[in-house]
C-alpha cells in the first residue's frame, strides 16, 4: 500500500522523468551535431560552441538520471539514502542499468566537466562524452520503462 509520502515522491518522479526526456532529446541532438563535426586538432568557434553544448547537456542528463531519478526511485521503494555507488548498484540490480561501473565512469566524466575542463585534452574529453552518451540515452528509455511498470504496482 502506498503511503502519502510515496505518492508525493511518485508525482515528483513523473515530473523528473519529463525533464529527463527533454534533456535526453537535447543531448541526442548535440551528439548528432558533434559526431558530424568529428575529431579535429583545431575547432572553429562554432564547433567549440557545439561541443560546449554537448558537454553541458551530457552533465545535466547524467545528473538528472543518477542524482534525481535514481534517488527518487530508491525513496519510493523505501531504500535508505546512500552514496552514488549505492544508487548505481541498486539500479543495476533492478535491471535499469547494465553496469554500475560504467555509470561511475560517467559520473567521473561529469565531474570533470563540472570542474572546468579548460586544461584537459579536449579531443579526449569530447570523444569520451560521445562514447558514453548512447549509454545515457539508452538508460533514459530503460528508466522510463521501469518507472511505468513501477507506477502500475502498489510498490
Amino acid at each position: 500500500m502506498k503511503t502519502e509520502k510515496q505518492k508525493l515522491l511518485a508525482a515528483e518522479l513523473k515530473n523528473k522523468i519529463v525533464s529527463l526526456k527533454k534533456s535526453a532529446n537535447l543531448l541526442s541532438y548535440s551528439v548528432d551535431k558533434c559526431r558530424a563535426i568529428g575529431n579535429k586538432n583545431d575547432y572553429s568557434i562554432q564547433e567549440l560552441e557545439a561541443f560546449d553544448a554537448l558537454t553541458s547537456r551530457f552533465a545535466r542528463t547524467s545528473d538528472l538520471l543518477t542524482q534525481k531519478v535514481f534517488g527518487l526511485i530508491d525513496a519510493i521503494l523505501l531504500e535508505e539514502p546512500g552514496t552514488l555507488i549505492d544508487k548505481l548498484n541498486r539500479a543495476e540490480k533492478r535491471g535499469i542499468i547494465t553496469s554500475a561501473l560504467i555509470f561511475k565512469e560517467i559520473r567521473e566524466l561529469r565531474n570533470l566537466i563540472a570542474h572546468e575542463y579548460v586544461n584537459e585534452d579536449l579531443n579526449t574529453l569530447f570523444q569520451s562524452i560521445l562514447k558514453y552518451s548512447p549509454i545515457l540515452l539508452t538508460t533514459v528509455i530503460a528508466v522510463e520503462s521501469y518507472t511505468d511498470t513501477l507506477f502500475e504496482t502498489d510498490f
